[in-house]
C-alpha cells in the first residue's frame, strides 16, 4: 500500500496508523519511510531505523530506506563475484555514474520495496510480511517517484535493467498487489490537489486511487442555531464566558467549512474517501496514533 498526499497533510501519521492497524490484527507488516523521514523512530522514542528491518511492536517491523544502500544492496545480488563487488565499488567513475544517473535513486528504492513484498526474498533471512506500507513522497514528488521505473523501461530497450524495471512497473500498477491511498485535508487546496493528483496518476502512471483519507476533521458540536446563539452570547457577555462563547462558535465555523469541503472532495474524486478526526494533542504518540488506526482498521482488514 503506497501513501502519499501533499506535504503537511498528515501522510506519515496516516500512514503510521495503516500499518499499527494491520498488526493489530494480526498481519505481519512493515512500513517503509523513504527520504529518511525517521518519524516512526520518532514517535516510538526509539534510536534511528536506517536501513535494517527493526521490530517496533507486535507484528509491526519498519525500514528507513536509503537510496545508497539499496544501490549497494542491488550490486551485492547481481554481481556473485566478491572481488568484482569491491572493485566496483571503489571505483570512482561508478559512483560519479550512479550519482549523475537521473532516476536512479528511485528506482532502487522502487526496488528495495518490491523485494520486501517478495515470498521469496532476494535477500538472506528476509522476513516474510503479509503487508508493505510505503510512506511515498508527498505529491510534488510522489508522480514522479512512481513513473521511475516505466521511464528506465523506455530508456533501457535491451538488456536486464529493462526487464528489471518492467517487472517494477508492473508491480506498481497491479492493483491486485499493490494499492495508491492519498491523505489530504479538508481545505480547499489540498483537495484541489489531491482531485489533480488522482487524474495524474492514472494518466501517467496507470493507477488508480483506491482510498482517500481526509485527515483532520473538526466535530461538529454545535448544530448551527446553537452556534448562532454563541455569537450573540459573545457580544452580550465579558470576560472568561465571552473568550469561551468566541472560541465555540470559531470551532463550529471551521467545523462547517471543512464538511463543504469534505462534499466537494467527495464530488471531484472518484476513489471513496474515509474520514479521520482531528486530534487535539500537542503531539501524536503511539497511543493517539492507535485512535487513527481504529479509524483505518477496516482498509487492512482483507
Amino acid at each position: 500500500m503506497i501513501v502519499t498526499g501533499k506535504g503537511g497533510v498528515g501522510k506519515s501519521t496516516v500512514a503510521l496508523a495503516l500499518a499499527l492497524a494491520a498488526a493489530r490484527r494480526g498481519k505481519r507488516t512493515i512500513l517503509c519511510e523513504v527520504s529518511a523521514q525517521e518519524h516512526l523512530s520518532r514517535v516510538f522514542h526509539r534510536a534511528e531505523v536506517g536501513f535494517h528491518e527493526v521490530e517496533m511492536a507486535e507484528n509491526l517491523w519498519a525500514i528507513s530506506i536509503d537510496p545508497d544502500e539499496s544501490l549497494r544492496e542491488y550490486v551485492l545480488l547481481q554481481l556473485k563475484v566478491k572481488a568484482m563487488r569491491d572493485l566496483l565499488f571503489k571505483s570512482r567513475i561508478f559512483t560519479y555514474l550512479a550519482a549523475a544517473t537521473p532516476g536512479l535513486k528511485e528506482l532502487v528504492t522502487i526496488g528495495k520495496i518490491w523485494e520486501l513484498a517478495l515470498e521469496d526474498r532476494k535477500v538472506k533471512q528476509g522476513r516474510n510480511y503479509d503487508l508493505v506500507i510505503v510512506d511515498a513522497p508527498a505529491t510534488g514528488h510522489g508522480v514522479g517517484f512512481l513513473q521511475t521505473p516505466r521511464t528506465f523501461a523506455n530508456v533501457a530497450r535491451v538488456g536486464p535493467i529493462r526487464q528489471q524495471a518492467e517487472i517494477l512497473d508492473k508491480f506498481i500498477r497491479n492493483r491486485k498487489r499493490t494499492g495508491m491511498a492519498v491523505v489530504t485535508l479538508p481545505e480547499e487546496m489540498p483537495v484541489n490537489e489531491t482531485a489533480k493528483l488522482e487524474r495524474d496518476l492514472a494518466s501517467e502512471v496507470g493507477v488508480q486511487v483506491s482510498r482517500i483519507f481526509c485527515n483532520g476533521l473538526y466535530p461538529e458540536r454545535f448544530p448551527e442555531e446553537e452556534a448562532g446563539a454563541l455569537i450573540e452570547l459573545a457580544a452580550e457577555r465579558e470576560g472568561a464566558v465571552r473568550v469561551a462563547c468566541r472560541a465555540a462558535a470559531s470551532e463550529s465555523r471551521r467545523a462547517r467549512a471543512e464538511r463543504e469541503q469534505l462534499a466537494r472532495l467527495e464530488e471531484i474524486t472518484e476513489a471513496p474517501v474515509t474520514t479521520l478526526p482531528f486530534l487535539f494533542e500537542p503531539e501524536l504518540g503511539v497511543e493517539e496514533i492507535g485512535v487513527l488506526a481504529d479509524e483505518v482498521a477496516d482498509e487492512v482488514a482483507v
